[in-house]
C-alpha cells in the first residue's frame, strides 16, 4: 500500500514510483515467458515516430491465465492503483512495450486519456502502471513525464508523425516553463501515473533493449457507456502470491531462448492503445 506522502506526491505530480516492487526472478520469468509466447508475438504491432523508427507493442484486454495475467491481477499493482483512483477498479488493458536496440522508436508527447476519452470513458478515473523489465535510462529511451500536467485536464490530440499526440502548441508552452523528468528505472521498478499526465519517450539509441509491461486500470463507475475498443467492467480476481511464485519457478526451470535474444517479428500498423 502507498504511504500518505506517496499519495500526496501523486496528487501533486501525477505519478509515484515504487522501487524494486517486483523481484529480479519475477522480471526474468516474465521476459522468458514473453519470448516463448506465440500469442504475444502474434499480437505485436508497430507505429512509426517522426524519424521513421518503429516502436512495437503487444496489447490485450482480458488478463490471461498466465504470467501476464498474474502480474496484471497482482495485489502489488491493484491495491495501490485502487488507492490512487479512489474506488474499485478493473483491468482495462495491458501492453508489452518492446523498444529494440538501436531501432526502437520514440513515443510523442501524449496523455493516455487523450486516446481513452474517445473509447466512451466519461471521466479520467484511470491509471497506468509501468513495470520496468530492463534498465531504463536516457540512452535507451526511458519515459519522460511533465510533473503536474495531469491538472491541465485532457488536451486535444491529433496526428503527430505516424502517431496520435497532444497539441504541440500547448506542450511547447509547458516545456518552456518546466523541464521534463526522466523516469530512470531498474528492472522491477513500477511507475504509477495518472491518465492525464503528459509523457513521451525518445528512440532507443543504445545496444540494449528497453522492455516494459504497462497494466492499465479503469474505475468501475467509469466503465465505457457503450461498446468501445477496450474492456467494460468485470470484477478483478486478485492473484494468489503462491500461484505467482509457482509460475515464476516453473518458467525459470523451463528451457528458453537466450535472455539476450529479444528479437520480435515484423509488425502490422498499430491502432491507438
Amino acid at each position: 500500500m502507498l504511504s500518505a506522502a506517496e499519495l500526496e506526491q501523486y496528487t501533486r505530480e501525477g505519478f509515484v514510483i515504487k522501487r524494486g516492487w517486483f523481484s529480479p526472478a519475477e522480471v526474468s520469468a516474465l521476459i522468458r515467458f514473453a519470448q516463448d509466447d506465440p500469442e504475444m508475438l502474434a499480437r505485436v504491432t508497430g507505429r512509426l515516430d517522426s524519424e521513421g523508427n518503429q516502436t512495437k507493442l503487444s496489447l490485450w484486454d482480458d488478463p490471461p491465465q498466465n504470467l501476464f495475467g498474474f502480474f496484471a491481477r497482482s495485489r502489488r499493482l491493484v491495491e495501490p492503483a485502487t488507492q490512487l483512483v479512489g474506488e474499485e477498479i478493473y483491468h482495462y488493458h495491458s501492453k508489452l512495450m518492446l523498444k529494440e536496440p538501436h531501432t526502437g522508436g520514440a513515443w510523442e508527447w501524449h496523455q493516455d486519456y487523450g486516446y481513452w476519452y474517445n473509447y466512451a470513458c466519461l471521466r479520467p478515473a484511470m491509471i497506468s502502471c509501468l513495470i520496468a523489465l530492463d534498465r531504463a535510462d536516457r540512452e535507451n529511451g526511458c519515459l519522460q513525464v511533465l510533473p503536474g500536467s495531469h491538472d491541465l485536464g485532457r488536451i486535444d490530440h491529433g496526428k503527430v508523425a505516424g502517431q496520435t499526440g497532444a497539441d504541440m502548441e500547448r506542450v511547447d508552452v509547458l516545456l518552456a516553463r518546466q523541464s521534463p523528468t526522466y523516469v530512470e528505472c531498474e528492472p522491477g521498478d513500477v511507475l504509477f501515473f495518472h491518465c492525464n499526465l503528459l509523457h513521451r519517450s525518445d528512440a532507443n539509441r543504445s545496444p540494449r533493449s528497453r522492455w516494459s509491461l504497462i497494466c492499465c486500470y479503469n474505475a468501475r463507475s467509469n466503465s465505457p457507456y457503450k461498446p468501445a475498443r477496450h474492456a467494460a467492467y468485470q470484477p478483478l480476481e486478485l492473484t494468489d502470491e503462491s500461484r505467482m511464485a509457482a509460475a515464476v519457478l516453473e518458467i525459470a526451470n523451463r528451457p528458453s531462448r537466450s535472455a539476450q535474444d529479444k528479437s520480435v517479428p515484423a509488425t502490422a500498423p498499430l491502432a491507438n492503445p
